[in-house]
């Protein structure tokens, strides 16, 4: 089972570490911590599977039964005057 670093991670997506780390704050992606003491900061480690999951989760579905709505064409703020 391969793990991968919180770098490797942001280099895949092509985001910064930080939004990794916030996706794992979140609970969007589930980390593994690899840390082996109680006062160390932990180290992250991101299995494949949770990749999946996480792509999954991210991946928009358009359903056949739910229609996409339509956009509004927006009025601008200032009145146009001739």
């Amino acid at each position: 089972m391969l793990r991968y670093t919180v770098k490797e991670v942001a280099e895949i997506y092509r985001v910064s570490e930080n939004t990794v780390l916030t996706w794992i704050a979140r609970g969007d992606l589930e980390p593994v911590d690899i840390s082996r003491g109680q006062n160390l900061r932990p180290k992250w480690r991101i299995t494949e599977k949770a990749l999946e999951k996480f792509e999954m989760l991210r991946t928009p579905t358009n359903d056949a039964d739910t229609p996409t709505p339509k956009r509004r064409r927006r009025r601008p703020a200032v009145p146009e005057v001739y």
